[in-house]
């Protein structure tokens, strides 16, 4: 039986402060301090990587780099790096409720330029390069696939007008690393800007007993630097494009299923190289976080390949994956790992065989759960004790959205006797009681349903791309009552770290 535990989910993206995104400053160890004060043990994150097209954290340009969008200005000047005049008359945005992926992604590059200049004039680089010979095996090659991109105009590498560039040729290679050098001294600074900053946070964090639990996508971008350098490793053609591409099949969500484009894992070739790559990309995963979640896990059984050509998801098969051969050879190199298992949708036997197999807890999200009509697999009180259960995720409306824009009155209906709901009590309320008082060893909140927000503050539309990922919190909206409301919560329902001082 598993110690109760409880935490929230709320991205650095959605924190407050002054420069368009949230970052690794104020604002971060403030946060941490609420979790602190509210006896909270988990501070639940999404994917830290870079992000591309779309501005989706699960379409990353590296499987290891971290979003320099994260670097936090202040601390640059506190480190002498900056000054408060580099960053005179910048336009990050006007709502400071949206991230305006835009102008971040125009105004920061200039900022982080100077200072990776001021940072090499100082001198004094021993942390640094230790940095980078420690991260050489990643960091070299993003480097360098960053450099490249940005030198063709930020090109998908399978469009690079150079043919030896993407077939990485050694003397092309060569030929680049001398002529875009400075390029690649900026993403190997800018790198080290963020893992020093992130690292420093965590650290923070769990000197107070607080974990980070991060999100580790299960598959990379065809724009990726992993599918450029390691091409073996995917199902892709002779020029690198893939020819068989990651999604859901139709369900009662999409009647043509989603279709994410990502390449499909050639499970073969990383069998016969002993999982190499997962194990190295688990390693880097857990000196970032204390526990990992893996999104959409059930594609280690079995996953949905649709053909490349495809326009929707329908046309594709379910396929078999690895399945428990991974994480034996996982578990092999590094031993026992505080791993979630992304578990919604379309469960087999055999996914529920091998995620029991791993002995990971899986998932509950309990706006599945208030069926009028049949049980659900999602209903609290199914869920066993190792399960970690929400209100919802990244992917799912609030419940305030949930409970106004996507259920009738019937369900409505069922949700208020299911859940005891008084007639002085908000629907936000009455589920996040219903998942603190669950048997799940971990319940977390998401930030918006703390605050009682909405469909407007919706992280994720799953099938669609712009205005996602944008949401961010005020700093005024973390009220002393909602933060006595999430203590109460925690404290009712034997949650508490105790691992925090009362005093």
């Amino acid at each position: 039986m598993k110690k109760r535990q409880s935490g929230v989910l709320m991205h650095i993206s959605s924190l407050p402060g002054k420069y368009g995104i949230g970052s690794f400053g104020k604002s971060a160890y403030e946060f941490v301090d609420f979790l602190v004060r509210t006896k909270q043990r988990y501070w639940q994150i999404l994917p830290l990587g870079t992000t591309s097209y779309g501005d989706s954290p699960y379409q990353s340009f590296s499987a290891f780099a971290g979003n320099t969008h994260f670097i936090d200005f202040d601390l640059l000047i506190e480190a002498g790096l900056l000054t408060g005049e580099d960053l005179a008359g910048r336009d990050f945005g006007d709502n400071p409720h949206q991230v305006d992926y835009a102008k971040v992604f125009e105004e920061r590059r200039p900022i982080l330029e100077k200072a990776v200049q001021n940072f090499l004039s100082r001198g004094d680089l021993a942390d640094y390069e230790r940095f980078v010979a420690d991260n050489h095996a990643w960091l070299e090659v993003f480097a360098e696939y960053m450099a490249i991109k940005e030198h063709f105009g930020l090109l998908a590498w399978t469009e690079w007008p150079d043919e030896a560039a993407r077939r990485r040729d050694t003397a092309a290679l060569d030929a680049y690393r001398r002529d875009l050098a400075d390029k690649l001294t900026y993403h190997r600074v800018t790198q080290y800007f963020f893992f020093s900053q992130w690292l420093a946070l965590k650290a923070y964090a769990n000197e107070r007993q607080i974990e980070i639990v991060g999100d580790m996508p299960i598959y990379v971008a065809a724009d990726s630097c992993e599918v450029w350098s390691q091409p073996q490793f995917f199902k892709t053609d002779e020029v690198g494009r893939p020819t068989a591409v990651a999604g859901c099949p139709p369900d009662e969500f999409s009647a043509t299923g989603q279709l994410w484009g990502n390449p499909i894992y050639d499970w073969k070739a990383m069998d016969e190289d002993g999982y190499r790559w997962w194990i190295d990309r688990l390693r880097e995963s857990f000196k970032i976080y204390d526990v990992v979640r893996i999104d959409h896990f059930r594609g280690f059984e079995s996953y949905w390949e649709i053909p490349a050509d495809s326009d929707v998801a329908s046309t594709g098969k379910w396929v078999k994956g690895p399945d428990y051969a991974l994480f034996k050879a996982v578990k092999e190199a590094l031993g026992d790992l505080n791993i979630i298992a992304e578990d919604l949708g379309f469960m087999t036997n055999e996914v529920i065989e091998l995620r029991e197999k791993t002995g990971f807890p899986g998932m509950k999200v309990t706006q599945f759960a208030y069926n009028p009509d049949d049980e659900s697999i999602d209903s609290p009180h199914l869920a066993p004790n190792n399960s970690v259960i929400y209100t919802g995720t990244h992917d799912n409306n609030t419940v305030m959205g949930w409970y106004k824009d996507e259920i009738d009155d019937k369900t409505r209906s069922y949700m208020a006797l299911y859940t005891n709901r008084k007639e002085y009590e908000t629907v936000p309320h009455a589920m996040l009681r219903t998942i603190f008082s669950s048997v799940s060893y971990m319940a977390i909140a998401t930030m918006q349903d703390l605050l009682e927000l909405d469909g407007s503050a919706r992280m994720n539309l799953p099938s669609t791309i712009g205005g996602n990922w944008a949401w961010r919190m005020t700093a005024d909206q973390l009220t002393p009552e909602i933060e006595a409301e999430l203590l109460s919560l925690t404290t009712t329902y034997r949650r508490i770290n105790e691992g925090i001082s009362n005093n």
